[in-house]
């Protein structure tokens, strides 16, 4: 019996011919489309749905949580496979005081304005300065509010007392763990300048504006990585650090042409930045940054020296030099990483969606089907299926058609189907679907797990 594994897939000999469905290939043009698969095929859902859910808050299902470790596990290797960097893990909770020194109690706010009329809220400093001055909301023309300094620090007690002396913050940001660990992480390692300490975790932040999916929300996870070092080398490792990182993304698949630089002119700089470059990648709903690279001068370690009144300084043994060492951060969002990785991957041509994730990121990496229930190839199919779990990240499917088979997978973004039919109990050879082109071969089946190790590591992205 000959298997047709797609009703309207032809099988061909070779993977380098593209077969298209209908119409010409195209990207994600709307973000609802997105979110919509998001919940389909369990990436992402809407937190606490069964209660109506809750603002800018999200939670990662079973291929969400998949494809986040693949983002931190891509970025942890990166950094810490370096000898000049180590690893922490610090507490999200910090002595207030660390927020004091950071500037962030005082200097962390954004200017609010309310429309009176729609009850819509805005940060004053996004609204166009002529509507801004006439008291115009943006929406409906209503009267707005003056604008009021709202800091976007979540506040909590520490301790059986609610009173000003038991304040404490949830961290807005992870970088602050790693400076007030510096001297720590610098003895113990012994590493000596230039080295870096990197960390991923939870941060907080009461954003008045959240949106535009898991682009912008009110918890999330960063990867930072501080890199200390000797004042007056400081550029040349901010400009390699900037071809490190956008080198990473490329790596990882994401299209060069939706990927650029963006410099901080004198405007945009922090207080505590001497340079500052954004990557910035074109989303649907235009250019927003993906990470940011900045040199933060001495300013940190300075201001955690002037507040706790501790010596943060490095001791140069060979020249026998104190200073405070400057800093270039990169820091990344893991969200805003992972939502980059599937609006580039989304793409789409008439009757067919896909993902076409680098298999790096892929939550699965092949997926195993037996062409029909039948005991036999059940059976056959479980065994391959067996083999190629100890190699990858793997899942099997025998629910519905072959083709409805095929296109779950592909809207997971799984890179190969592999189907075992009545040929394979004979001739021991398996169907190897490509996601991307929808072309098939057929391999000895003792060959899958070898011939899908090359493909991995020769990839070259999608043929679109």
């Amino acid at each position: 019996m000959k298997s047709t594994p797609e009703s309207n897939e032809s099988q061909t000999s070779s993977p380098s011919a593209p077969q298209s469905s209908s119409g010409a290939v195209q990207n994600l043009k709307d973000m609802a489309d997105l979110v919509s698969l998001c919940k389909r095929r369990g990436f992402v859902f809407p937190s606490s749905e069964v209660y109506g859910g809750i603002n800018a808050c999200w939670d990662y299902g079973p291929l969400g949580i998949e494809l986040k470790r693949n983002v931190k596990e891509l970025w942890w290797k990166a950094m810490t496979d370096r000898e000049d960097v180590e690893g922490i893990d610090a507490a999200i909770l910090m002595h207030p005081r660390v927020w004091e020194a950071s500037g962030h109690v005082a200097g962390f706010v954004d200017p609010m304005v309310d429309c009176k009329k729609c009850k819509s809220r805005f940060r004053a400093d996004k609204i166009d300065a002529e509507a801004l001055a006439q008291k115009k909301c943006p929406e409906c023309k209503g009267e707005l509010t003056e604008p009021r300094q709202f800091n976007l620090m979540f506040k909590t007690h520490m301790g059986p007392l609610e009173d000003s002396a038991s304040v404490v913050y949830l961290r807005p940001e992870t970088a602050q763990g790693i400076y007030v660990n510096f001297l720590n992480v610098s003895q113990s390692s012994r590493q000596k300048v230039p080295f870096g300490i990197s960390q991923i975790g939870k941060a907080f932040r009461n954003e008045i504006t959240p949106g535009n999916f898991i682009f912008r929300t009110r918890e999330f996870e960063q990867m930072e990585m501080q890199f200390f070092v000797k004042p007056g080398t400081d550029m040349e490792w901010f400009e390699r650090w900037k071809e490190i990182r956008i080198k990473w993304h490329l790596n990882n698949g994401i299209r060069k042409e939706k990927l650029r630089f963006h410099e901080h002119g004198p405007g945009e700089l922090a207080h505590y930045a001497k340079a500052a470059f954004d990557i910035e990648y074109e989303f649907p709903f235009g250019w927003q940054e993906l990470e940011g690279i900045h040199n933060r001068s001495d300013f940190d370690l300075g201001r955690h020296q002037q507040f706790s009144g501790k010596k943060l300084e490095y001791y140069d043994e060979e020249t026998k030099e104190r200073y405070l060492p400057y800093i270039v951060e990169t820091s990344a969002g893991c969200d805003r990483t992972l939502l980059v990785a599937l609006v580039d991957a989304y793409r789409f041509d008439g009757d067919r969606t896909w993902l076409s994730l680098h298999p790096n990121l892929s939550p699965y990496k092949v997926a195993v089907f037996p062409l029909m229930k039948k005991p036999e190839l059940v059976q056959y199919s479980d065994k391959v299926y067996s083999e190629l779990k100890k190699r990858f990240r793997a899942t099997t499917d025998d629910a519905g058609s072959i083709g409805k088979r095929y296109r779950r997978q592909d809207e997971i973004g799984t890179p190969f189907g592999v189907t075992i039919d009545y040929d394979t109990l004979t001739q021991h050879t398996v169907t190897l679907r490509h996601r991307d082109t929808m072309a098939q071969e057929r391999i000895p089946a003792e060959r899958l797990v070898d011939f899908i190790s090359e493909k991995f590591q020769n990839w070259n992205g999608p043929a679109v």
